[in-house]
């Protein structure tokens, strides 16, 4: 079995030249999970935006309580969200002129949160220069908020109720590795890959982000996704936060995201620690 990938320590940082934003997004992501919980927890109609992909009031409401609250406090900021996306080219263009955009998925994991199988997140990214530099992820079923920045590192602390600020540090894989896999999107191509990287251990999970944080706390080594589905704001927060804990989120050729591209993200998703990236992407390489 593979050591448990994290470890524990109580710092202090240096200072964040990003602390207005990630205390904004913090306090977003907080009264989001609020409202979205009020929804989970009563009954709600689920509409389709398309195949496979729900959409529920709460994913609107909270679109709208995270979109309102960061453009007034950041009004020269771009802002990417999934509920109210740009659609035509000239609006992309014009949320991403700015040197900073907030990516936000209001409810990451919708069939899951319509499920109720608790694993939902409501996640806030922040781009700076065309890279993810800061992300906040709330998990509201397990009462936690990971948070903090590709260089200043990444912290989990209690979503409501008192509690420590707990440092989140990667370790370098070893043994058997574990690897996340998606709930309500098998892939053939994924087991052929993880096969290849000869992963026995493959737990199912729903969401990008929930992913990130059992990665980040030691539950997993790895989470692949070899094809197209993905989108900025499935990536940004998740990618700022492994950064931050010393692990890495590229696409399946090992470049990094670029969140001044195209919205969809169709070249694929690898997260895992710095010293099994190469791996993975050689696996990748030879799938074709």
């Amino acid at each position: 079995m593979a050591s448990p990938g994290y470890e524990f320590a109580m710092t202090a940082t240096a200072k964040n030249e990003l602390e207005p934003e990630l205390l904004a997004m913090k306090r977003a992501a907080r009264e989001a999970a609020t409202l979205i919980m009020g929804i989970y927890a009563a009954d709600f109609t689920v509409e389709w935006k398309g195949k496979n992909d729900p959409v529920t009031r709460a994913d609107r409401e909270a679109n709208e309580l995270i979109v309102t609250a960061l453009s007034s406090q950041f009004p020269s900021y771009g802002i990417l969200a999934e509920e109210s996306a740009p659609t035509t080219v000239a609006e992309m263009q014009q949320a991403q002129r700015h040197e900073r955009i907030f990516c936000i998925d209001p409810i990451d994991g919708t069939r899951e949160f319509v499920d109720r199988n608790g694993e939902f997140c409501v996640m806030i990214g922040l781009v700076t220069g065309g890279a993810a530099s800061a992300g906040v992820i709330a998990v509201p079923v397990s009462n936690q908020l990971f948070y903090g920045s590709a260089a200043h590192g990444t912290f989990v602390e209690p979503l409501e109720g008192e509690g420590p600020s707990v440092q989140l540090s990667l370790s370098a894989t070893s043994g058997e590795l574990r690897a996340l896999v998606s709930r309500s999107h098998t892939s053939q191509r994924t087991a052929r890959l993880l096969d290849a990287l000869g992963i026995q251990e493959r737990l199912r999970c729903g969401s990008v982000g929930v992913k990130a944080t059992r990665i980040l706390e030691g539950q997993a080594e790895l989470y692949v996704h070899p094809s197209s589905g993905c989108k900025l704001w499935d990536a940004c927060a998740p990618d700022a936060l492994l950064q931050g804990a010393g692990g890495v989120l590229t696409d399946l050729s090992g470049a990094a995201i670029d969140y001044r591209g195209d919205l969809a993200i169709d070249s694929g998703l690898i997260a895992c620690h710095r010293s099994l990236h190469a791996r993975v992407v050689a696996a990748g390489s030879a799938l074709g």
